[in-house]
Parts: C-alpha cells; sequence; structure tokens
C-alpha cells in the first residue's frame, strides 16, 4: 500500500537520523559538502519532487530520514514520496507510466529499466551527477543503448555460497578468487562419498524453483565465454551446445549422488529455515546473491562464506545494482532531481543515514567512511563484491518481459529434470518463448 508522508518518522528513525546529522557536523568534509548544496538550493525557488520507491520497513525508515537530512540542508526542497513493497510497486508503476504522470525520482530495477527508457519516459542522466567513484561495470548496468539513465544505489554481485563450518572439517580451502568448474567438479565428487546419506555437495542448478533464476545457467555460459544469455540490446544469446553440455553435466551429477534429486529440489523454497536445502543442511554449496547474506548469518551466524562463482576460460561472475535512482522526462525539476541523486549517492552522511538500506554503498568514499561501523555480515558482503569486481563481466539490464519469461525457464528446466523433455526441445521452447513474450 502506498505511503502518504502525513506523519512523522517513527521514534527510532528519527533518532537515528539526529544522531547521524549530530555526528556528521564535526567533519569538515561532510560539513563543506552540506554547505555547497545549501548554498546551491538556497539560491533557488521551491520546489517539491515527487519521489516513489520499493523495499522493506527498513529502506522506507532510512529513505525517509535520507529525504529529511537533505531537506534541512536544501530548504527550498521538499519531497512527496510514495513507497510500498515489491508486490504492489511495479503495478502502481505501469500505471502511472500509461498515464504519463510519473513522479519526478523513481526506484527502478535491472528487469525494468531498458523498458522504460526505450519508451522515451527517462531523462538523460550522462551530465550533472558526479559517478567518478562509482565501479564502471555496474554502472554499465544504468545504460541502455549507451546512454546512461540509471544511477545505481546499491552494489550486489552473484556468488557460490558455501557451508565454511562443514568445509572446514572436510578440510577443503577454498581460494581467494574461487575455483575452476572443473576444480569445483573435483572436489564435489571426492566429497560427495564422505558425506552421510541425504546430503549433497552442491544445489542442481540445472533446475529453477523459483522465479528470476536463469542466472544459475549464465554463471555457466559466462565461463565458457560465451556472454550473457541476451545481448546488451535484449536479443536472446543462449549458446545451443553449452546449454546442453550444462543440462548433461548436471543429469550426470544428479545420477552420481552429488546433487540432489529432482523431487528433492523441487521441495527448496528459498530463506525458510526448515525447507531451504542450504539453510537446513541438505547441500553444501548453492549459488545466490551477496545482498542474500545475512538471510542464513542471522539464522546460522558464523557458518556460511561466500567465494566468486566458477570460472573457465572466463571469469562466470557478474556485479549487478541492488537498484537505479531514476529521473521521469516529464520531470519539471530535473535539474534539482539530479542534484538529489548526486547527494544520496555521494554525500558520506548520507550514507550513514542509508547504512546498507539499499545494498552496499556504490561509491567509495562513501563506504570507505561507512565500513568500521558495520557488522561482520556487512563486511562479508563488501568483500565479496570487492573480489569480484576486477574479473566481473559486464552486466546489461534485462529487456521487457524477461521477468515473465523466466517463468517459463522455470517450468522447463524442471520438465528436464524430471525426463518430461529432452534438453534439446527445451533449448527450442525457450527460444520459441523468448520471441513470443521479450519485446524490444
Amino acid at each position: 500500500m502506498s505511503k502518504a508522508r502525513g506523519f512523522g518518522l517513527g521514534a527510532t528513525a528519527l533518532a537515528v537520523a539526529l544522531t547521524v546529522t549530530a555526528c556528521g557536523s564535526s567533519n569538515s568534509n561532510d560539513s563543506k559538502e552540506s554547505a555547497g548544496s545549501q548554498e546551491s538550493s538556497k539560491a533557488g525557488s521551491s520546489v517539491k519532487l515527487g519521489i516513489t520507491w520499493a523495499g522493506s520497513q527498513v529502506r522506507h525508515d532510512a529513505t525517509l530520514a535520507a529525504l529529511d537530512l537533505y531537506s534541512k540542508n536544501n530548504p527550498n526542497v521538499t519531497f512527496e514520496p510514495s513507497y510500498m513493497g515489491f508486490d504492489t510497486y511495479f503495478t502502481k508503476l505501469a500505471t502511472l507510466s500509461a498515464a504519463r504522470n510519473l513522479p519526478d525520482i523513481m526506484q527502478i530495477d535491472t528487469g525494468n529499466l531498458m523498458d522504460y527508457a526505450l519508451r522515451d519516459q527517462l531523462t538523460d542522466l550522462s551530465a550533472g551527477i558526479d559517478t567518478s567513484n562509482i565501479n564502471d561495470k555496474l554502472l554499465s548496468a544504468g545504460k541502455v543503448n549507451g546512454t546512461l539513465y540509471g544511477i545505481p544505489l546499491g552494489a550486489n554481485a552473484i556468488t557460490f555460497m558455501y557451508n565454511k563450518a562443514a568445509f572446514d572439517k572436510l578440510g577443503i580451502q577454498v581460494p581467494e578468487k574461487g575455483f575452476t568448474w572443473d576444480e569445483w567438479l573435483k572436489i564435489a565428487k571426492e566429497t560427495q562419498p564422505k558425506l552421510e546419506k541425504g546430503k549433497y555437495f552442491m544445489m542442481d542448478l540445472s533446475m529453477a524453483t523459483g522465479t528470476t533464476e536463469s542466472d544459475k545457467y549464465e554463471i555457466y555460459q559466462l565461463a565458457q565465454g560465451k556472454g550473457f544469455i541476451h545481448t546488451p540490446d535484449g536479443k536472446f544469446n543462449i549458446d545451443r551446445d553449452t546449454y546442453l553440455a550444462f543440462n548433461k553435466l548436471f543429469a550426470d551429477l544428479r545420477k552420481e549422488g552429488v546433487v540432489p534429486p529432482a523431487d528433492v529440489t523441487a521441495g527448496h523454497k528459498q530463506y525458510d529455515p526448515q525447507l531451504d536445502l542450504f539453510m537446513n543442511g541438505t547441500i553444501l554449496v548453492q549459488r545466490d546473491y551477496s545482498a542474500g547474506f545475512p538471510n542464513f548469518e542471522s539464522v546460522h551466524p558464523g557458518q556460511y562464506a561466500m567465494a566468486p562463482v566458477p570460472s573457465a576460460s572466463n571469469a562466470g561472475g557478474f556485479m549487478l545494482p541492488s537498484q537505479f535512482f531514476t529521473v521521469s522526462k516529464a520531470s519539471k525539476h530535473p535539474d534539482e532531481a539530479k542534484k538529489f541523486i548526486d547527494w544520496f549517492v555521494n554525500d558520506k552522511e548520507a550514507g550513514r543515514t542509508l547504512t546498507l538500506a539499499r545494498g552496499v554503498p556504490v561509491s567509495k568514499p562513501v563506504l570507505d567512511d561507512l565500513t568500521p561501523t558495520l557488522d561482520s555480515s556487512a563486511k562479508a558482503q563488501i568483500d565479496i563484491i570487492d573480489r569480484v569486481a576486477p574479473d566481473a563481466n559486464p552486466f546489461s539490464s534485462r529487456p521487457k518481459g524477461f521477468g515473465a519469461w523466466t517463468d517459463e525457464w522455470t517450468k522447463i528446466s524442471q520438465a528436464v529434470a524430471f525426463d518430461k523433455m529432452t534438453p534439446e526441445q527445451a533449448y527450442d521452447e525457450l527460444k520459441k518463448k523468448w520471441d513470443e513474450i521479450v519485446k524490444l
């Protein structure tokens, strides 16, 4: 449900905002940044910026505190925020888009950016926002056809998450840069006989159990040097031979008992302590994103660790933004909207207010300032992003219809795993569904 700003912040969030502001005032660099933005805003007329986002209550509270801080430093700028959970957010945004009534500033993710950009509803953000401290490979995800439309707000990386406590007992040491596919598979086959019945070395990556899980295959194709499963402009790019080899590999691993049988994998429910196969100890290795690490750490503190996904002829990993801020092309205040986004990602006071509510901060000076205050779970996320970054494949936002297509991926991958469809038939069906669903 959308929230109107007809009330003050909760006591906890307000206390955080006041504490952060008070602490920040002692830093001359922070004061200089805030003073500069205040002088700039005072010179202009009164501006109200519409802004919308989605997420948890923690994100809502942190973002509202940041808006209050910005208005305090820039008295002529106020906000009209609308925020809600993900279950209704994109439906509402689509309605506003169709009515040509989008707010000035919008949170958009990698599954929607290309769609809004190609409909000419977003402002070019190539100028007016300092992006010099954002990793180029992360920033590239905000570009469509070479134009920057989205500013990343948080960093995330795809990883191999593993049960470090079990690995330590088994004497398995994971190198800083992770293993190659051949090395992982060798260790998996050597380790499986040492595990008790009903336990398996790793997740069956060939079988999806939820939405948008085509990346389980994508990391394998990237490692073979064949690129992402779609081109930067959204064209189908699944390499047939690589896809067939991948499915044969995991079919063999199922037969050998290195990954669970299809019926066991089908029962996996992410983040459910009883039904998540990684969390309940059924498997030792899974693919997940760095942002998901706290979900496991909170249930079994100190038990898990992360490594880069496997490589082959090429690195298999990538970073991606947790979300973007974009500016509506219909905004009457695009320059003020850009100034706010620039502050949101580059100001240290803003960083202390937001912490990791929107993911690992994308600005290096902000991250360096914040890191000493973070807990071990947050530092683990920062560490894996730093390890993935040097070899990360540049990520492109997904084309329109990609989410619906991945629903088909899930059905088709399960049909293959249960021997209801051959990999050859599956490839043809995936290509057919792409042509039907993905709109460029």
